[in-house]
């Protein structure tokens, strides 16, 4: 059995005025561990966004007619509410899981030896991001699912999966500044496809505004909008991003780039195809609930893809550790 040591006053102090600084010095987490950390924060990042969309979908915005409890009178919800008072507050006790799987991430970097600061830091990020979007999530609830909150609550959501992606990529680098591994032409290519993705996951939101699942089984005001107009503005933003993955890709092959970002963008051309496939079958089947609710995860894995091939133009290799000075050489003649 492992012995657990013993805690002196002093220890105690220590823990209660620093809690992470206690645990950083008492344990070193494998690399393996730092990643793993990222990684359950990543998932949960997308899980926590897809589930909303669920809530959604199955009408139950106000499954919780209040926050931060759920009724009036209760904290959780009661029988009387039905499903949708569990989906609403399922989804509500999944923040709580969120929460733990950034901390987590937090615990883990900050344990890492050498303190990797820029880790620590995007965990904390993360973390406030949480707070916030949790606040706003609150505030949907209690102005009514009004459209534009909850587009605010996606695109919150959004940043928190950037952060968390650049969180897991950096845990599998070292801290040596970056090195590019294309030319500038190249990376401004790959920003231009960043930020066609941020306005195809921008006018998602304002079709979802829009359209008919408005998250409540009662009335519940859209943006006054034409749902097909802007439905038909979001497939030209995607195929402007599925142009310049390929475009990407073309000239990756001819600048000769290294598999590194040709394998990303590769990832990146599929995943946007089988989201088209998806996107375009809603569309015309109008929308039902379970390829809406890929849809979202496909927005989602896209987003990560994006942030991957911008990710992967450089490299962060390990410091070289500092060597001593060479060995003073023996003058001739001295030796023994």
């Amino acid at each position: 059995m492992v012995r657990v040591p013993k805690l002196n006053r002093a220890d105690a102090e220590a823990a209660l005025r620093n809690p992470l600084a206690f645990i950083a010095d008492r344990w070193t987490p494998d690399p393996r561990t730092v990643r793993r950390a990222a990684l359950a924060a990543l998932v949960m990042s997308v899980v926590i966004v897809v589930t909303g969309g669920a809530v959604r979908l199955t009408g139950s915005g106000l499954g919780c007619p209040t926050w931060p409890t759920c009724t009036d009178d209760s904290l959780t919800t009661t029988r009387a509410m039905g499903f949708h008072g569990v989906v609403e507050f399922g989804n509500r006790m999944l923040t709580y899981v969120l929460c733990a799987a950034v901390g987590w991430a937090i615990v883990a970097a900050r344990a890492h030896k050498p303190w990797r600061r820029d880790l620590t830091r995007l965990g904390w990020a993360q973390f406030w991001v949480v707070m916030g979007n949790a606040v706003l999530g609150g505030i949907v609830v209690l102005v009514g699912l009004n459209p534009y909150t909850v587009a605010a609550h996606f695109l919150l959501s959004t940043a928190l999966i950037a952060i968390a992606t650049v969180m897991w990529q950096r845990a599998r680098e070292g801290e040596a500044a970056p090195r590019p591994l294309v030319g500038k032409a190249v990376q401004q290519l790959v920003w231009f496809l960043v930020l066609a993705s941020v306005l195809l996951i921008a006018a998602g939101t304002v079709v979802t505004g829009a359209g008919p699942h408005a998250g409540d089984s009662s009335e519940v005001d859209r943006i006054p909008i034409d749902w097909e107009t802007v439905a038909k503005l979001h497939a030209v933003l995607a195929w402007i991003v599925v142009t310049l993955t390929f475009a990407l890709w073309f000239v990756l092959k001819a600048v000769d780039a290294p598999q590194g970002p040709l394998a990303r963008t590769r990832e990146l051309f599929v995943v946007l195809l089988a989201q088209g496939v998806i996107g375009y079958v809603q569309y015309f089947t109008h929308l039902p609930e379970v390829l809406v609710a890929l849809h979202m995860l496909g927005s989602c894995l896209i987003w990560i893809a994006v942030l991957r091939v911008l990710l992967s133009l450089r490299e962060r290799p390990e410091a070289a550790p500092d060597l001593p000075g060479p060995a003073a050489e023996v003058p001739v003649g001295t030796r023994a």
